[in-house]
C-alpha cells in the first residue's frame, strides 16, 4: 500500500508491523557529576523510527540521553544507562516483529558509584574499575524467533571482518557497518557512509548520504527480508 503526502508517494510496507528501535548513547555514572559515554546524538535511531512510522509501523523508540525531539506518532521511552536500556528492551520486546539496535551502548560501567563529587585534592591518580554491561543485542538474538534483527557496527579498523563477526554472534539478519575514520561518517553528524552486510556475506556499499536516506535504505532491506521469508513460507 502507498500513501501520498506533500506530493511524495510513500510506501506503507510496514503496516501491521511492530518495530522497536534503540537510539543514542548511554551514560554510566562515575560520581554525582561525571559519567562515561560517547558522542552519539541518536540521529540514526530517530531517523529510523520516523521512517518506520511513515511506512505504517507501530514504533517504539528507546533512547539514551539526547537533545533530539521525539518523532510524532511513536511510543518514546527515555533511559539513561545501559542497564536501563537493557531492561526497557526486554520489557517491550513482546510482539515485536523488527528490532533495530541503533544505540551506541556503553560496553562497561564503573564497578563502584561514588554518591557525591570525587575531589581531586590529595589525589595523584584516579583509578576506575569497570565491569561489563549486559549485551542487549546478543540477548535479543537468543530470543529471536521470527523477529527480523538489525545491528550496527561502528569501527576504526577491520570494518567488514568485525561487522561479520558481530552479525554471526548476535544472530542478526543484516548489519549496518560504518568506518569512523572516513570523512562524513560516524557520530554527531547528519551524514553517514555505510555498508549493509547480510547473512550470506553480501555487501551493499552506500555512498555518503544523510542519515534519513540511510534509514530508508535500511527499511527497504527489511522489506526485502520480509518478502524473502514470505516466499520461502509459501
Amino acid at each position: 500500500m502507498k500513501s501520498k503526502k506533500d506530493g511524495v508517494v510513500r510506501t506503507k510496507d510496514l503496516e501491521g508491523k511492530k518495530v522497536l528501535v534503540t537510539a543514542g548513547p548511554t551514560r554510566e555514572p562515575i560520581d554525582a557529576v561525571r559519567f562515561l559515554s560517547n558522542p552519539s546524538t541518536g540521529r540514526m535511531g530517530f531517523a529510523l523510527a520516523s521512517a518506520a512510522e511513515r511506512r505504517g509501523a507501530e514504533v517504539i523508540l528507546i533512547s539514551g540521553p539526547t537533545v533530539l525531539v521525539p518523532p510524532e506518532g511513536i511510543n518514546f521511552i527515555r533511559v539513561g544507562t545501559a542497564l536501563e536500556m537493557y531492561q526497557a528492551v526486554l520489557r517491550e520486546l513482546q510482539g515485536v516483529d523488527i528490532f533495530i539496535a541503533a544505540a551506541a551502548v556503553a560496553d562497561y560501567h564503573p564497578k563502584k558509584f561514588f554518591p557525591g563529587k570525587i575531589k581531586k585534592q590529595g589525589r595523584k591518580n584516579l583509578l576506575l574499575q569497570l565491569q561489563p554491561n549486559p549485551d542487549i543485542l546478543k540477548e535479543v538474538g537468543r530470543k529471536k524467533g521470527e523477529k527480523i534483527l538489525i545491528g550496527f557496527s561502528a569501527e576504526t579498523e577491520g570494518l567488514v571482518k568485525n561487522a561479520c563477526l558481530k552479525l554471526r554472534e548476535k544472530n542478526l539478519d543484516f548489519i549496518v557497518a560504518n568506518d569512523l575514520t572516513q570523512e562524513g561518517s560516524g557520530f554527531a553528524l547528519e551524514t553517514n557512509r555505510v555498508k549493509i552486510i547480510d547473512r550470506e556475506g553480501r555487501i551493499e556499499n552506500l555512498p555518503l548520504m544523510s542519515k534519513a536516506k540511510v534509514a530508508e535504505h535500511i527499511l527497504d532491506r527489511v522489506g526485502e527480508v520480509m518478502k524473502s521469508r514470505k516466499a520461502l513460507g509459501a
